[in-house]
């Protein structure tokens, strides 16, 4: 999952009332933007759980919260499937392109336009995203960051305002700007950039993910918390 559908069921959830732990699920995944060599992995934040230390503890939590909904989301036969058809249609969108860059792009895809659809369903769900991560200075989740992983870093407070600042996941709502992230990421990851070509097929690729998506927001048990998908 992306960032907002990573924190969505955890955003208003009865069971949570702390919102640092529902902006902490997207720590791993600023880590990777920060230094790919710190990972904020299950069994160290495990540690931390129980800490006296209420921010701590948030931080902990949210990012425990990241590697369970990642494990069942990649898990569900609905992302195996529908990643694969994307990496099969850009195959075809890329002319000899048989190496691993659509499957990479297929998965990331998926997540991107899962998020671009609750935004487009309701702006309100970005928004309240974005005001959580600034209710929450992002020192507080730098200092607790550092001491779960044992490999302190400076530069992540700045990555979380940089995000807040330029509201990227708005431009999933857009196709070319939608392109535009997906070559950021590509550049990132020193992948081939996508041709401009791709922004044609990208709404074929949302009707996709859009007519899977109940089945890869749902999660195994009666766990579901994600808003109801409105039926159109």
């Amino acid at each position: 999952m992306n960032f907002l559908s990573h924190a969505m069921p955890y955003l208003t959830s009865p069971d949570i009332a702390n919102p640092l732990v529902a902006v902490s699920t997207g720590i791993p995944d600023w880590l990777t933007v920060v230094d790919r060599r710190i990972r904020a992995r299950g069994k160290l934040a495990e540690q931390h759980v129980n800490s006296p230390d209420p921010e701590l503890n948030a931080v902990a939590r949210g990012i425990l919260l990241h590697i369970a909904d990642d494990r069942w989301f990649h898990g569900t036969r609905a992302f195996a499937e529908t990643n694969l058809e994307l990496a099969i249609q850009l195959r075809d969108q890329l002319p000899g392109d048989a190496g691993f860059r659509p499957s990479f792009v297929g998965h990331i895809l998926v997540e991107m336009l899962l998020d671009g659809l609750w935004i487009r369903d309701d702006r309100r769900h970005a928004e309240n995203y974005y005001a959580a991560i600034r209710q929450t200075p992002a020192s507080t989740i730098e200092r607790c960051v550092n001491v779960i992983t044992g490999k302190p870093t400076t530069k992540l407070k700045a990555v979380i305002e940089r995000f807040v600042e330029i509201e990227f996941l708005y431009d999933y709502l857009d196709c070319k700007k939608l392109l535009m992230r997906l070559n950021q990421v590509m550049n990132r990851v020193k992948l081939p950039l996508l041709p401009d070509t791709i922004a044609g097929w990208l709404p074929q690729a949302q009707d996709l993910v859009e007519s899977r998506r109940h089945q890869l927001l749902t999660p195994p048990g009666d766990t579901n918390h994600f808003p109801p998908i409105p039926v159109n």
